[in-house]
């Protein structure tokens, strides 16, 4: 039998760089002791805050929430006290002016994307072709697949400021991007996954002003920033405004399997976001956001992630720098400055094959990167620096992280001697 697949589900059917990274997430997770996982985005599993979930668990197993959340829908936009405390907690620790009407659930940030993509990318009713535009490459490589159309997205190049101590960093190149009539929305993380770029305020700044000339929303992907989770090693305020569409997560709270997004924007914008929920999902799972209602309420999540998941990344990244000094000191290569998230963006001018090959090799013995192609989607024309660039990932155990450096350092020296 062949079946006859429609254009929309054939972009999903072959490889995607979202595929891959779950599959080998799903391969490390089955058989976590034979493979050195560096590739996936899973954080790292915190004993405070495991704890604290814990708790939390088994507190609503004791008072009977578990069962009403378990046994009925709940609202499209969300479980209404985490609502109420989220709205709360921003006004009261920020300032932010916002009431729970402009927050949302969604079923993870992946879901965000996809729904905020569609309503803001695509043909529009007049026929036209509307874009998300990527100011600053390289971005998350689950962005390549959330635009049903996918010329809608579209990237710049970036420049390259370099740093000492063999880092570097990519900056918006504003002097070439500039937002134009078929810009639906610009796109930007921060931290950035994959590179942990942190755009600088007056960057911010920059962009809502570009924004607001062609009349579009600026969203902002917070999934690894401040204030929660805070993976974040710079100073940084969190940023709002009435065209900005803020976009967080319970992920690298600690609470992946969830799968609870968070986006904060204007009421209208929500309701559109309760809509696609509705029709989507009927409703969003209301566990997680259960979960975590008291850290908001009390404010004790802002502690969390400065007294406890802030310091615990900052120490896992400098192991991991020290094991790439030790294990690839005689490799030519650069680290992106690491400003945020739980990645290393590692860039190799002279590679002698591609990142996708060396993929494949690490793979053959057990260890789990990311090839650095997948990461610039929206890009046109080739571009050999994408070629030549991984993401790891430091989040997973120091052993595995350490023994996974030093055998990323013997497969590329194997490849400078050998091809």
């Amino acid at each position: 039998m062949k079946p006859r697949y429609s254009g929309f589900a054939t972009r999903y059917l072959g490889e995607t760089g979202t595929r891959l990274l779950m599959d080998d997430l799903g391969l490390a997770l089955e058989d976590g002791d034979r493979w050195h996982n560096l590739g996936g985005g899973n954080p790292a599993q915190i004993p405070q805050l495991q704890a604290r979930f814990s708790a939390a668990m088994q507190g609503l197993l004791d008072s009977g929430e578990f069962s009403r959340l378990s046994s009925a829908y709940d609202g499209p936009q969300g479980y209404r006290p985490f609502l109420r405390a989220v709205a709360k907690f921003f006004r009261s620790r920020f300032g932010w002016p916002i009431g729970e009407e402009h927050v949302a659930v969604t079923a993870g940030s992946q879901a965000s994307f996809f729904v905020l993509f569609s309503i803001f990318a695509g043909v529009d009713s007049s026929g036209e072709l509307c874009h998300i535009d990527l100011p600053l490459t390289p971005e998350y490589i689950g962005y390549a697949d959330l635009c049903a159309t996918p010329s809608a997205l579209r990237a710049a190049r970036p420049r390259f400021v370099e740093l000492a101590d063999g880092m570097f960093k990519y900056a918006i190149d504003f002097a070439r991007y500039a937002p134009d009539a078929r810009t639906g929305a610009i796109c930007v993380s921060r931290p950035t996954n994959p590179t942990g770029n942190v755009l600088a305020g007056e960057e911010i700044e920059r962009l809502l002003g570009l924004a607001a000339a062609v009349d579009v929303p600026l969203i902002i992907d917070n999934a690894y920033g401040v204030p929660f989770p805070g993976i974040v090693f710079t100073d940084v305020t969190p940023f709002y405004d009435e065209r900005v569409i803020f976009c967080l997560s319970l992920s690298k709270l600690g609470l992946p399997g969830m799968r609870t997004g968070i986006v904060v924007a204007r009421p209208d914008w929500i309701a559109h976001l309760r809509s696609f929920n509705a029709i989507l999902t009927l409703a969003t799972s209301s566990l997680g956001a259960a979960l975590v209602t008291p850290l908001f309420e009390s404010g004790a999540v802002l502690d969390l992630a400065r007294n406890d998941i802030q310091p615990y990344y900052a120490h896992r990244l400098a192991q991991a720098l020290g094991w790439l000094r030790e294990h690839l000191h005689d490799v030519d290569f650069r680290v992106h400055k690491p400003e945020g998230a739980i990645f290393l963006w590692l860039w190799f001018p002279r590679l002698p094959i591609s990142a996708a090959e060396l993929y494949a090799r690490l793979k053959r013995r057990r260890v789990l990167i990311i090839p650095g192609h997948f990461f610039f989607p929206g890009l046109d024309g080739e571009w050999a620096h994408r070629h030549q660039c991984i993401r790891l990932s430091y989040a997973q155990s120091p052993r595995a992280v350490e023994l996974g450096i030093r055998i990323l350092g013997e497969e590329l020296r194997a490849a400078h001697a050998n091809g």
